[in-house]
Parts: structure tokens; C-alpha cells; sequence
């Protein structure tokens, strides 16, 4: 069985090993995390974790992360390409805090086992499964986490040496295609500086009553007005071949979204892909057409 098909309907390893690894250590860890981001970090409990945007002054989206509390220190586990950017960020608000920040991306091996059966899988190999969902247990000479980047469920294990597990390898081209039809967005790809927090639905990772945070009056000015433009979908495009992002969606022949990310479903036999779609279109969902194709491409909300 393919590491696609696997993802789908079993369990397979990803390699996630160049996500980037930030160690937050000191009495104040908690107060300057909890103080940058969306998320409750100074009610986070020992090996508890959560999901958190970092946003700029204007609210505008620098990067996200998952919060895994290790007890002595707060570890920040955030894609590949935000690693150097979120430290630099961070630092330069430390002034008079008592908060270290190290850049661990090199120093760890993360393998992620995901997939409908993933959690059995992982038993298998004698791996702990933390009971909820970001939280961490300790394991040989690192931690699991309950994370899945596929949607599908699963576990992440930071170890200091690679892991040999007898299970298929899913690519990260395969991966991306799972986490897509299991309409998972990605920051990087669907989420960036350019976008505001209500905008991309994931809400998820916002706390609704913690205190002032960087960013917050734009989040809650736009909460409490309900101006909320457009919106991030999940929708597919019946074609074989995906869109470029940037491309336009037409409703009536006027622009109604903009697509982030399209990739082809092997499964599904179309493109899933994501877009911001206008709010207006977002809630009457009317048939749209990929602009410039000939003859028209139809594409669906999902």
C-alpha cells in the first residue's frame, strides 16, 4: 500500500523533522508567550499543549505554532519556513524578562505517525499516546505529542535519534495531498502575514477571554464589528489539473475568490484546493468558474 493510500485508510510515518523546534526556558516563559499570542499559555498545564497564531501590531498573522508545556521549559513546534522568524520576533520583546530563547530545529528528529489507525499503530511500538489533543508525554529521550498534520489523527514523537518503524513512508508531497482533503489549511500556503485571524476560520486557535496580547484590538475590533470579508474554504475544482495559486474564481463573472493552494486527489478524482472566498459567496455558495479557463472549469465550495 502506497504512504498515500496509507494515510487515507491505515496508518504511515511522515519524516516532519524540518519543522522548526523553539525552546522557551526561564520564570517568565509563560508570561511572554501567553503576552505574543492568540492562545491561554499561562493557564497551560504541565504536559498540556495548544495551537496559537503570533501576530504583528496590526493583527496581520506572523506565524503559528503548537505549545507543548514540558514542564521546565515551553517548546514552540512551528513549520519549517517561520522558525528564524518567530525567534527574532519574540526576542526582540524580551526587555526585562526572565526568558531564553534556543532554536533546538537542528537538534531533534520528529517523526509523525498518522492515519485512521494511527493511534494503534503507535501502540504497537510500544509509543504512549497522550490522552487529549497537543498534549505531551515523555518518551525515551524526548516526548509524543497528540498532533496530526493530515487531519486524520495521529501522534508526533521528537526524539533525539531517528526512529525505525515498520510502517509505510508517506511523502510530503502525499501528505499534503491528505491534509488537503481533509480540508486542514497550512501557514505557508493558506495562512500568512496577509491575512487576519477571522479570516482564516481557525478559531480554534484564539482563546475568547484571555487578557490584552499583541494584536488583539484588531481581533477583537473585527469580532465585535463582524466585518469579516472573506473567508478560507476548503473547495475542489473538477479538473485534473490544480489552479496556481492567485487564480481566480468567478461567480456570475465576478471575482468572488482567490485560491491559495490546489493540489490533484488521486481518491477524490478532481483538485481540492483552498481559497479565500468573498463573505457574500461564501454564504450563498454559488456555482464558480475558474477564471480564464477555456472552456469553463467548474469549482464547488466543500
Amino acid at each position: 500500500m502506497s504512504g498515500y493510500d496509507s494515510l487515507r485508510s491505515a496508518a504511515a510515518w511522515i519524516d516532519l523533522s524540518s519543522r522548526g523546534k523553539i525552546r522557551v526556558t526561564g520564570e517568565d516563559r509563560a508570561r511572554l508567550l501567553h503576552a505574543m499570542s492568540t492562545n491561554d499559555v499561562q493557564d497551560l498545564a504541565d504536559h498540556q499543549g495548544l495551537y496559537a497564531f503570533f501576530l504583528t501590531a496590526v493583527g496581520r498573522i506572523l506565524a503559528d505554532a503548537c505549545i507543548y508545556n514540558l514542564g521546565n521549559s515551553l517548546f514552540l513546534d512551528t513549520e519549517p519556513e517561520t522558525a528564524t522568524r518567530l525567534a527574532e520576533h519574540l526576542d526582540k520583546y524580551i526587555i526585562a524578562d526572565d526568558a531564553v530563547l534556543e532554536d533546538e530545529t537542528a537538534q531533534w528528529y520528529c517523526t509523525g505517525i498518522e492515519g485512521p489507525q494511527s493511534l494503534e499503530a503507535a501502540a504497537r511500538f510500544g509509543i504512549p499516546i497522550p490522552e487529549a489533543p497537543y498534549a505531551v508525554l515523555d518518551y525515551k529521550d524526548g516526548f509524543v505529542a497528540r498532533v496530526a498534520a493530515t487531519g486524520a489523527g495521529g501522534v508526533r514523537i521528537f526524539s533525539r535519534f531517528p526512529l525505525e518503524l515498520d510502517l509505510p513512508h508517506a511523502s510530503a508531497a502525499e501528505a499534503r495531498i491528505v491534509r488537503m482533503e481533509n480540508h486542514i489549511p497550512r501557514y505557508g500556503d493558506d495562512i500568512s502575514e496577509r491575512y487576519l485571524v477571522h479570516e482564516t476560520r481557525q478559531m480554534h486557535a484564539v482563546h475568547p477571554n484571555k487578557g490584552c496580547y499583541l494584536g488583539q484590538e484588531i481581533v477583537e475590533r473585527v469580532r465585535s464589528r463582524g466585518q469579516v470579508h472573506r473567508l478560507l474554504m476548503p473547495l475542489r475544482v473538477h479538473a485534473a489539473i490544480p489552479p496556481a495559486p492567485g487564480t481566480k474564481l468567478l461567480a456570475n463573472g465576478e471575482n468572488a475568490a482567490e485560491i491559495t493552494s490546489a493540489e490533484f486527489s488521486p481518491a477524490l478524482g478532481e483538485v481540492v484546493a483552498f481559497a479565500y472566498v468573498r463573505a457574500e459567496a461564501a454564504r450563498a455558495k454559488p456555482q464558480l468558474t475558474v477564471a480564464g479557463s477555456e472552456p469553463p472549469v467548474a469549482a464547488d465550495l466543500a
